[in-house]
Protein backbone atom coordinates (compact mmCIF):
# COMPACT_ATOMS: atom_id res chain seq x y z
CA UNK A 1 0.00 0.00 0.00
CA UNK A 2 1.83 3.41 -0.84
CA UNK A 3 1.74 6.29 1.19
CA UNK A 4 0.59 9.85 0.39
CA UNK A 5 2.69 12.10 2.36
CA UNK A 6 5.67 13.75 0.62
CA UNK A 7 6.70 14.82 -2.75
CA UNK A 8 6.03 13.03 -5.71
CA UNK A 9 7.73 9.80 -6.05
CA UNK A 10 11.05 9.26 -8.34
CA UNK A 11 9.96 6.13 -10.79
CA UNK A 12 13.55 5.12 -10.09
CA UNK A 13 13.94 5.13 -7.21
CA UNK A 14 10.94 3.19 -6.55
CA UNK A 15 11.74 0.49 -8.08
CA UNK A 16 14.91 0.04 -6.38
CA UNK A 17 12.81 0.16 -3.15
CA UNK A 18 10.53 -2.36 -4.41
CA UNK A 19 13.45 -4.57 -5.84
CA UNK A 20 15.23 -4.60 -3.34
CA UNK A 21 13.10 -5.13 -0.90
CA UNK A 22 12.23 -8.56 -2.01
CA UNK A 23 15.60 -9.64 -2.90
CA UNK A 24 17.19 -9.05 0.66
CA UNK A 25 14.03 -10.48 2.10
CA UNK A 26 14.55 -13.77 -0.05
CA UNK A 27 18.47 -13.52 0.62
CA UNK A 28 18.17 -12.48 4.85
CA UNK A 29 14.59 -13.94 5.44
CA UNK A 30 11.67 -11.81 6.76
CA UNK A 31 12.66 -11.20 10.18
CA UNK A 32 15.79 -9.70 9.57
CA UNK A 33 14.75 -7.70 6.60
CA UNK A 34 15.06 -3.74 8.26
CA UNK A 35 14.23 -0.42 6.09
CA UNK A 36 17.65 0.61 7.10
CA UNK A 37 18.98 -2.56 4.90
CA UNK A 38 16.42 -1.66 2.62
CA UNK A 39 17.90 1.92 1.92
CA UNK A 40 21.24 1.13 2.13
CA UNK A 41 21.16 -1.14 -0.41
CA UNK A 42 18.90 0.82 -2.63
CA UNK A 43 21.03 4.09 -2.39
CA UNK A 44 18.19 5.96 -0.63
CA UNK A 45 18.25 7.68 3.07
CA UNK A 46 15.45 6.12 5.60
CA UNK A 47 13.44 9.00 5.29
CA UNK A 48 13.22 9.02 1.58
CA UNK A 49 11.35 5.35 2.32
CA UNK A 50 9.81 6.11 5.18
CA UNK A 51 7.73 9.27 3.48
CA UNK A 52 7.18 6.80 0.90
CA UNK A 53 5.74 3.55 2.92
CA UNK A 54 5.12 3.11 6.98
CA UNK A 55 6.70 -0.14 7.30
CA UNK A 56 8.49 -3.11 5.46
CA UNK A 57 5.33 -4.84 5.17
CA UNK A 58 3.78 -2.38 3.27
CA UNK A 59 6.98 -2.17 0.44
CA UNK A 60 6.70 -6.01 0.37
CA UNK A 61 2.74 -5.74 -0.33
CA UNK A 62 3.28 -3.52 -3.02
CA UNK A 63 6.50 -5.65 -4.22
CA UNK A 64 4.38 -8.50 -4.72
CA UNK A 65 1.59 -6.27 -6.70
CA UNK A 66 4.03 -4.14 -8.92
CA UNK A 67 5.76 -7.72 -9.57
CA UNK A 68 2.70 -9.08 -11.19
CA UNK A 69 1.64 -6.73 -13.25
CA UNK A 70 5.40 -7.77 -15.30
CA UNK A 71 4.21 -11.10 -15.59
CA UNK A 72 0.72 -11.42 -17.64
CA UNK A 73 0.37 -14.97 -16.98
CA UNK A 74 -0.58 -14.36 -13.27
CA UNK A 75 -3.49 -12.24 -14.59
CA UNK A 76 -4.83 -13.31 -18.23
CA UNK A 77 -2.63 -16.54 -19.48
CA UNK A 78 -3.20 -16.68 -23.21
CA UNK A 79 -6.80 -17.01 -23.98
CA UNK A 80 -5.93 -19.18 -27.26
CA UNK A 81 -4.14 -22.03 -25.56
CA UNK A 82 -6.35 -25.07 -24.17
CA UNK A 83 -7.46 -24.14 -20.79
CA UNK A 84 -5.02 -26.91 -18.69
CA UNK A 85 -2.28 -25.11 -20.35
CA UNK A 86 -3.67 -22.00 -18.71
CA UNK A 87 -3.45 -23.01 -15.98
CA UNK A 88 -0.29 -24.93 -15.53
CA UNK A 89 1.00 -21.33 -17.00
CA UNK A 90 -0.46 -19.44 -14.06
CA UNK A 91 1.13 -22.05 -11.60
CA UNK A 92 4.22 -22.17 -13.08
CA UNK A 93 5.04 -18.84 -12.80
CA UNK A 94 3.33 -18.29 -9.55
CA UNK A 95 5.63 -21.12 -8.26
CA UNK A 96 8.56 -20.18 -9.32
CA UNK A 97 8.75 -16.84 -8.66
CA UNK A 98 7.97 -17.84 -5.12
CA UNK A 99 10.75 -20.17 -5.27
CA UNK A 100 13.24 -18.02 -6.19
CA UNK A 101 11.89 -14.47 -5.46
CA UNK A 102 8.45 -13.94 -3.37
CA UNK A 103 8.89 -17.00 -1.33
CA UNK A 104 10.34 -15.49 1.98
CA UNK A 105 8.04 -12.43 1.76
CA UNK A 106 4.90 -14.42 1.42
CA UNK A 107 5.56 -16.59 4.43
CA UNK A 108 6.63 -13.80 6.40
CA UNK A 109 3.45 -11.49 5.58
CA UNK A 110 1.36 -14.05 6.24
CA UNK A 111 2.70 -14.57 9.76
CA UNK A 112 2.69 -11.41 10.76
CA UNK A 113 -1.00 -11.06 9.02
CA UNK A 114 -2.15 -13.71 11.98
CA UNK A 115 -1.46 -11.21 14.53
CA UNK A 116 -2.59 -8.10 11.96
CA UNK A 117 -6.51 -8.28 10.69
CA UNK A 118 -5.80 -5.03 8.90
CA UNK A 119 -2.74 -6.38 7.07
CA UNK A 120 -4.25 -9.80 6.81
CA UNK A 121 -6.92 -8.22 4.45
CA UNK A 122 -4.28 -5.94 2.52
CA UNK A 123 -2.65 -9.54 2.06
CA UNK A 124 -6.07 -10.73 0.47
CA UNK A 125 -7.01 -8.03 -1.22
CA UNK A 126 -3.66 -7.38 -3.53
CA UNK A 127 -1.72 -10.72 -3.59
CA UNK A 128 -3.66 -13.75 -2.60
CA UNK A 129 -7.48 -12.83 -3.65
CA UNK A 130 -6.04 -11.77 -7.28
CA UNK A 131 -4.61 -15.04 -7.62
CA UNK A 132 -7.27 -16.85 -6.07
CA UNK A 133 -9.44 -15.29 -8.70
CA UNK A 134 -6.97 -15.96 -11.98
CA UNK A 135 -6.92 -19.68 -11.29
CA UNK A 136 -11.15 -19.70 -10.37
CA UNK A 137 -11.86 -17.49 -13.76
CA UNK A 138 -9.87 -20.64 -15.40
CA UNK A 139 -11.45 -23.24 -14.29
CA UNK A 140 -14.82 -21.89 -14.43
CA UNK A 141 -14.04 -21.38 -18.32
CA UNK A 142 -13.02 -24.81 -18.51
CA UNK A 143 -16.09 -26.10 -17.01
CA UNK A 144 -18.49 -23.70 -19.12
CA UNK A 145 -16.83 -24.99 -22.04
CA UNK A 146 -17.02 -28.50 -21.46
CA UNK A 147 -13.65 -29.24 -20.76
CA UNK A 148 -13.90 -29.33 -17.30
CA UNK A 149 -16.64 -30.91 -14.92
CA UNK A 150 -17.26 -29.36 -11.49
CA UNK A 151 -17.40 -33.11 -9.79
CA UNK A 152 -16.55 -30.57 -7.05
CA UNK A 153 -16.31 -27.27 -5.84
CA UNK A 154 -14.06 -24.93 -7.78
CA UNK A 155 -13.28 -22.87 -4.43
CA UNK A 156 -12.18 -26.49 -3.39
CA UNK A 157 -10.05 -26.74 -6.20
CA UNK A 158 -8.14 -23.20 -5.72
CA UNK A 159 -7.38 -24.18 -1.97
CA UNK A 160 -5.92 -27.82 -3.15
CA UNK A 161 -3.69 -25.61 -5.62
CA UNK A 162 -2.72 -22.93 -3.20
CA UNK A 163 -2.70 -24.98 -0.25
CA UNK A 164 -0.07 -27.09 -1.70
CA UNK A 165 2.18 -23.91 -2.48
CA UNK A 166 1.48 -22.66 1.23
CA UNK A 167 2.26 -25.61 2.99
CA UNK A 168 5.39 -26.25 1.16
CA UNK A 169 6.63 -22.97 1.54
CA UNK A 170 5.80 -23.52 5.17
CA UNK A 171 7.31 -27.13 5.81
CA UNK A 172 10.11 -26.82 3.31
CA UNK A 173 9.87 -30.44 2.96
CA UNK A 174 9.43 -30.42 -0.69
CA UNK A 175 10.08 -27.53 -3.61
CA UNK A 176 7.16 -25.05 -4.97
CA UNK A 177 8.70 -25.15 -8.71
CA UNK A 178 7.51 -25.90 -12.41
CA UNK A 179 7.60 -30.01 -11.63
CA UNK A 180 4.37 -29.15 -8.61
CA UNK A 181 2.85 -27.09 -11.01
CA UNK A 182 2.61 -30.21 -13.80
CA UNK A 183 1.71 -32.53 -10.42
CA UNK A 184 -1.35 -29.93 -9.67
CA UNK A 185 -2.33 -29.40 -13.02
CA UNK A 186 -2.48 -33.19 -13.88
CA UNK A 187 -4.68 -33.73 -10.35
CA UNK A 188 -6.97 -31.04 -11.64
CA UNK A 189 -7.73 -32.84 -14.80
CA UNK A 190 -8.28 -35.87 -13.23
CA UNK A 191 -10.23 -34.40 -10.26
CA UNK A 192 -12.64 -32.28 -12.98
CA UNK A 193 -12.45 -34.92 -15.96
CA UNK A 194 -15.92 -34.79 -17.91
CA UNK A 195 -17.72 -37.97 -17.32
CA UNK A 196 -19.02 -39.86 -20.17
CA UNK A 197 -22.49 -39.64 -19.71
CA UNK A 198 -22.38 -35.43 -20.07
CA UNK A 199 -21.79 -32.76 -17.86
CA UNK A 200 -23.50 -32.68 -14.40
CA UNK A 201 -23.45 -29.43 -13.29
CA UNK A 202 -24.62 -29.03 -9.59
CA UNK A 203 -22.12 -27.24 -7.96
CA UNK A 204 -22.91 -23.34 -7.20
CA UNK A 205 -20.68 -20.73 -9.45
Amino acid sequence: MTGTRGRPRSEDARQSILRTALELCERDGYQDLTIKSIAETAGVGRQTVYRWWPDKASILLESLTDLATRHPALEAPDASEPVLDRIEELLTTTFELARSVTGQALVGLMSDAQRDPALSERLQATVIGPRRTALRTLLRQGVDAGDLAPTIALDLVVDFAFGTMWYRLLSRHAPVDAALAREITAAVAATLAPRAEGRTDNIPR
